[in-house]
């Protein structure tokens, strides 16, 4: 006895080709954004060097020199918070999109599994009672567990997030401020 008809199983092949190919482009998205990002920086990078080498060798004494440069640590403290942050938001843009494509295909196989455990238990023969709860009490646990996971997952998903801006913001914050010597 088969549960399942070749329809259907054709159409859980095509729908997890669907969700393959849309967690492919979601990874391939967050990847050329990545790469957008850092040609940007690399590009910046090379400006501000070829600005600042101009400027040192335009100078006329040592003191120039060292004026030119003295700001170049906070420059690129800020930049690299800034660059971090961008990172950050691509990353957790990607996540929240992988995350959905997860949790639709998580309830579609909810449904699917439910749909087989209603079925067996239609049919069971008599007096396998305890057979079909067992299936069903299974069936709960595993989608109170999976809810669970999913808690705390956005838990910590929010505690990184809060750590990292108060991080970064606390390290803008000590680097706006002049240092005396």
């Amino acid at each position: 006895m088969s549960f399942f008809t070749s329809d259907q199983l054709a159409a859980v092949h095509k729908n997890n080709l669907a969700n393959l190919a849309r967690l492919s482009n979601t990874t391939i998205e967050g990847i050329q954004k990545l790469t957008e990002l850092n040609l940007q920086a690399a590009k910046a990078a090379m400006a501000e060097g070829q600005t600042m080498m101009q400027a040192v060798s335009a100078s006329k004494n040592l003191r120039d020199v060292l004026s030119v440069q003295g700001d170049v640590p906070e420059s690129a403290a800020d930049k690299a918070i800034s660059y971090a942050r961008q990172v950050c938001e691509i990353a957790t843009q990607a996540q929240a999109e992988l995350a959905r494509a997860v949790e639709e295909q998580y309830e579609q196989h909810q449904r699917n599994v439910q749909a087989f455990v209603d079925t067996f238990v239609k049919n069971a023969p008599a007096g396998s009672d305890a057979i079909s709860a067992t299936l069903q009490a299974t069936l709960d646990t595993a989608r109170e567990s999976y809810r669970s996971a999913q808690a705390i997952h956005q838990q910590m998903a929010g505690l990184a997030s809060a750590t990292f801006t108060s991080t970064a913001g606390a390290a803008m914050g000590s680097n706006s401020q002049p240092t005396r010597s």
